[in-house]
C-alpha cells in the first residue's frame, strides 16, 4: 500500500502519484483551482505572469553569457533553475487543467523527456536548498583550445552527481528525491545546459498561454 491522503476537495483517500498530489481525482483538482482562482484571480495571474517573465528573461540570457566569465555563469545557471521550477510548481499548482492538456498533446515519449527533466531539476534544485555547491552540478568545457573562440554557458553540460543521502527524510520522501535522481540522471547527466531549459521553457510557455485566465489578462498577447 502506498501513502494515502485526503482530498482536498471533497475528502476522499487517495494514492497521490505525484510528491505534491492534494486531490483524487482531475474533476476534484479542477473544481477546486476554480473555486480558488475566483477568489484572488488578478494577484495570481500577475504572481504567474512576474514569474514566467522572469523564467523567460533568464533561460533567453544563457547562450549570451561567456563561459569565461564563470562566476556570472554559474549564477545565471542557478537562476534558471530557481525560476524554472517556480513556474513548473505554480502550473501544477493552479492551472493543472491547462498543464495535463499540454502534455497530453505530445506521443508517450516526448511526455516522459518533459516530466521527467522537469522532475532532474527539481532535484538539482532540491540539492542546493540543502547547501550543495551548484558547482558540483555543472560541467564547464575545458579552456579555449588553441585557436578557438571561447564558447558561451550554454553548451556547459550537466555533472553526474553520486545519489544523494536521503536519511533525513521520511521514507516516502526518500523515495520522491530517488525518483527525482533517477530522472536527473536519465535527462540531464551527460546533456548539454542550454538544451535542458529551453526544452523545459517551451513547455511551460506553452502551458501557461493555455490557461485561460492567464490569455483574458493579456499575459501572452
Amino acid at each position: 500500500m502506498g501513502e494515502q491522503r485526503s482530498c482536498e476537495h471533497c475528502g476522499a483517500a487517495f494514492t497521490p502519484r505525484r510528491e505534491h498530489a492534494r486531490f483524487c481525482s482531475a474533476r476534484c483538482r479542477v473544481a477546486w483551482n476554480r473555486a480558488a482562482r475566483s477568489d484572488h484571480p488578478p494577484a495570481e495571474a500577475s504572481a504567474l505572469q512576474w514569474a514566467i517573465t522572469a523564467m523567460r528573461d533568464i533561460t533567453d540570457r544563457l547562450p549570451r553569457v561567456s563561459e569565461l566569465d564563470r562566476p556570472r555563469a554559474f549564477a545565471v545557471i542557478s537562476e534558471a533553475v530557481w525560476w524554472v521550477t517556480i513556474v513548473d510548481g505554480t502550473l501544477v499548482r493552479y492551472h493543472p487543467e491547462a498543464y495535463d492538456r499540454e502534455l497530453r498533446g505530445r506521443g508517450a515519449a516526448e511526455q516522459a523527456l518533459i516530466e521527467e527533466t522537469l522532475a532532474g531539476l527539481r532535484f538539482v534544485r532540491n540539492q542546493m536548498g540543502q547547501d550543495v555547491d551548484h558547482v558540483d552540478f555543472i560541467r564547464p568545457r575545458g579552456g579555449p583550445a588553441h585557436g578557438r573562440r571561447p564558447g558561451h554557458v550554454h553548451d556547459w553540460t550537466w555533472n553526474h552527481v553520486p545519489e544523494p543521502g536521503c536519511t533525513a527524510l521520511s521514507p516516502r520522501g526518500q523515495e520522491w528525491e530517488l525518483t527525482r535522481y533517477q530522472a536527473y540522471r536519465s535527462r540531464l547527466a551527460g546533456q548539454p545546459v542550454g538544451q535542458t531549459f529551453r526544452l523545459a521553457a517551451d513547455f511551460l510557455m506553452l502551458a501557461a498561454a493555455s490557461a485561460t485566465p492567464l490569455a483574458e489578462t493579456g499575459v501572452f498577447a
